[in-house]
């Protein structure tokens, strides 16, 4: 779906022609207030704001909306909104913006004072809410409601304490570009596996490329086997709609720029294969190659972020399903660069496709940094819950600028432990590896996955990224809607914007 446009308004919201208006509210000495613009504006409109946050017991909390009628037939404005902005934080900020545009569905434009004397990140922060919340996706041919129907223009109102009309419009711009990331990968979770194989999953690749200026090259079954992606190959061989490796390229001009990979899961759906999921667990499993859509959904976006840093992504792409020539357990899969694995539960799929394309990495791209996405555990989700993922790391300095990028992009990470003691749970007496823990003592079924992983990363400055929580939601919160979040998409944009600053490694 398109984003919302949003225009920046220097001028007072008096006089404004917009369906709803939304006003912060802060809270002063622990009671509510708005500005005394906002509080002349209302009273134009035949409002009094202070009776109506009383009406409400309102407390001026982060994302909390009081919404008034206006009922006088001179003002075009039909509806004033009352949104809290708590501490003012940017996570604060960000669930204000978006409560006002979730709020404000049904009606076809915005006006609002949220951004009103902030600064350029915080600008941001508001605009990316709004932007995330205003987010539907509809199956194709399904009917529309035009009373849910998102906003399509939003009138920021900055004020004259803020930043420059440059500098506000520079904020919305770039946090339109990590919207429009985000949406992209909601999009490509969203899409219902009958149409999403891993070939249409590429041919999207493909055209998100061409409009944004990458390279793209896919490899389709036959290429795969002549190259040795046998971990690709096996969990892709259950299904008679064959995987791919889609291969995306960001070069921009300059001398020294560090080069980044980055390693999405792109498991089209997942029944577990033989080791088949229960009913339940399997219905979410459209939304498996969501850290691959968020792999692909950023790179699009890196040309009109600025990003000064090369970047290649790599998404292997496979249905995992129990057909008659589907991987087994205790077979033996010889992954690219030759390392053996024993697969011991055919569910534990997505580190199998994700360690070809890593030793690919390592063997062929030469990356400074090296960076894997993946709905990869359940034991993530019980550990974090759904409002952060784990994160791994073998670099201290790759790590932190992770977490920054979370904590500012408002997808948070959290870091978790390599623990080498439960390295020898992944040995195996037939092959150098095994797919899960063989020892019953040991259980971190997150952390074992990570360490997996690892063997297959040349050693190089590597994060891996859990993302099975945050990348799916049962329902609408804050700017996180129900569904396929996009989760690691505007995460990946904001790292990369800083990214050119670290030293190039010498070779």
């Amino acid at each position: 779906m398109a984003v919302p446009e949003v225009t920046v308004e220097t001028a007072p919201l008096t006089g404004t022609t917009a369906d709803v208006v939304a006003l912060a509210v802060r809270a002063v000495d622990g009671t509510p207030a708005a500005s005394e613009d906002a509080t002349s504006l209302a009273r134009s409109m035949g409002l009094d704001l202070a009776t109506g946050l009383a009406r409400a017991r309102a407390k001026g909390d982060a994302g909390e909306v009081v919404d008034l009628a206006v009922t006088d037939p001179a003002v075009p404005t039909r509806r004033l909104l009352l949104v809290g902005v708590g501490a003012g934080s940017l996570v604060h900020l960000r669930r204000a913006g978006a409560a006002a545009a979730r709020r404000a569905a049904g009606a076809g434009t915005l006006a609002t004072d949220l951004a009103a004397g902030l600064d350029e990140e915080a600008v941001r922060a508001v605009v990316e809410g709004a932007l995330l919340a205003a987010y539907r996706f509809r199956a194709e041919g399904a009917a529309r409601d035009p009373r849910t129907a998102p906003v399509t223009e939003i009138a920021l109102h900055v004020g004259r304490r803020g930043p420059s009309a440059r500098g506000a419009t520079r904020a919305v711009r770039l946090a339109t570009v990590t919207a429009a990331a985000a949406h992209r990968a909601r999009d490509l979770a969203n899409t219902p596996s009958q149409l999403k194989d891993p070939a249409w999953l590429a041919r999207r690749a493909r055209e998100l490329g061409r409009r944004s200026g990458l390279e793209v090259t896919v490899r389709d079954e036959r290429a795969l086997a002549a190259e040795g992606f046998g971990g690709v190959l096996a969990v892709g061989s259950g299904s008679a709609r064959p995987p791919r490796l889609v291969e995306m390229s960001y070069r921009p001009r300059g001398r020294r720029l560090p080069h980044v990979v980055l390693v999405g899961k792109g498991i089209t759906f997942d029944s577990g294969g033989l080791s088949l999921k229960p009913r339940e667990a399997m219905v979410p499993m459209k939304t498996d190659m969501a850290a691959g859509g968020a792999v692909i959904a950023a790179m699009a976006a890196l040309r009109e972020a600025g990003v000064r840093a090369r970047v290649t992504a790599l998404v292997p792409a496979a249905e995992n399903l129990p057909g008659g020539s589907a991987l087994r357990p205790q077979d033996v899969v010889t992954h690219y660069g030759g390392r053996t694995v024993e697969v011991l539960n055919t569910d534990a799929e997505g580190r199998l496709v994700l360690a070809d394309a890593l030793a690919y990495a390592d063997a062929h791209l030469d990356p400074d940094l090296l960076v894997d996405l993946a709905t990869l555990t359940g034991a993530a989700s019980l550990g974090l819950g759904r409002r952060h993922a784990a994160l791994y790391s073998t670099d201290e300095e790759l790590a932190a600028g992770l977490l920054a990028a979370g904590e500012s992009s408002g997808e948070r990470l959290w870091r978790m432990p390599l623990v080498d003691d439960y390295r020898p749970a992944m040995d195996s007496d037939v092959a150098d590896l095994r797919n899960t823990s063989g020892d019953p003592h040991v259980s971190g079924g997150s952390i074992t996955a990570a360490l997996f992983l690892r063997e297959f990363t040349g050693g190089r400055p590597w994060a891996h990224l859990d993302i099975a929580g945050p990348a799916r939601a049962e329902r609408d919160e804050h700017e996180v809607t129900r569904g396929g979040t996009g989760f690691g998409a505007r995460l990946l944009v904001r790292w990369l914007e800083g990214l050119a600053a670290r030293p190039v490694r010498e070779s």
